[in-house]
């Protein structure tokens, strides 16, 4: 596996396999890898010839200063994890590699970005969407991977690929989730033992919700899902102590496609619904996704 820390010397490097006749698909990260990152390149490494792995903390996607101080770093151990499923290039640059100059511009992509992680993170979408192009400028793959955990953030993604034109496959992925249901997260290693053994209610919340689906209408699955998480620890006291407790910061009910709210299952359409959901639990936020 080789190792980048310059955009000069990873330019030359996929310059060199591209002018060999090598596909090259690339999947972007923020580090602290897991399973679910793993996932995407072995998907990556099945549709091309080379795999280019960012490992990249973005500080101007943090709206949280706090969220970014606390945000796990863990590069020996990416690296580990990168090399064992056959990475075939690994870019590690620092911020000012990334931004030489202060970033002045700017993304705006309507109402993808007005629902759900918008109203809740100004400023996000655009920093995901000025790293990512910078990353597609420097690779310019054939393909890029995406996780569809972060569903709004794969939206948002795909539009950027239509805004700028580029000639790039946007490849959705599953989520991957532990044993009890919980969805991979670089930040569940925040979680503390109590809080990560209670972290998979929001799973099965939305597994039932899903099952509602059949005779409830959209309102009332959603108010279900909130009032349920909300007062987990008032109804399971036993498996949350020292006032743990679930805080639901939205759950939605939206068009697959457009990322707009529906009134009712009808409104969803050929494009099919989502279920999206943002929880705080132990100071760390979550994030989860279920389809109806």
């Amino acid at each position: 596996m080789q190792k980048f820390e310059t955009v000069a010397s990873l330019k030359e490097a996929v310059a060199a396999a591209k002018a060999a006749g090598k596909s090259v698909g690339l999947v972007p990260t923020m580090g602290a890898l897991h399973d679910g990152h793993l996932s995407l390149i072995r998907k990556a490494k099945e549709d091309n010839d080379v795999v280019v792995v960012s490992v990249f903390v973005n500080p101007i996607q943090f709206n949280n200063k706090e969220d970014l101080a606390k945000y796990p770093r863990t590069v020996e151990a990416d690296c580990e994890k990168l090399m064992s499923v056959g990475t075939d290039m690994v870019f590690l640059p620092t911020v000012e590699e990334m931004y030489p100059e202060p970033v002045t511009e700017t993304y705006h992509f309507g109402p993808l970005e007005e629902v759900m992680e918008g109203p809740q993170r100004p400023g996000h979408f655009s920093g995901v969407a000025v790293v990512v192009r910078r990353l597609f400028d420097i690779v310019e793959p054939r393909r890029a991977y995406f996780g569809e955990k972060d569903y709004q953030q794969l939206a948002i993604i795909r539009n950027l690929v239509e805004q700028i034109h580029y000639n790039i496959e946007i490849v959705p992925c599953p989520i991957v989730r532990a044993d009890d249901g919980l969805a991979l997260s670089s930040r569940n290693m925040r979680l503390s033992p109590a809080a990560r053994a209670v972290a998979p209610a929001i799973y099965d919340t939305l597994q039932q919700a899903a099952e509602m689906a059949e005779y409830e209408d959209v309102d009332e699955v959603k108010e279900w899902v909130m009032s349920t998480l909300a007062s987990f620890h008032e109804v399971n006291p036993d498996q949350c102590p020292d006032g743990l407790k679930f805080e639901p910061e939205y759950f939605e009910i939206v068009n697959a496609v457009t990322l707009q709210p529906i009134e009712n299952w009808e409104d969803a359409g050929d494009d099919g619904a989502v279920g999206c959901i943002a929880v705080w639990l132990d100071g760390v936020r979550l994030i989860d996704v279920v389809k109806f």
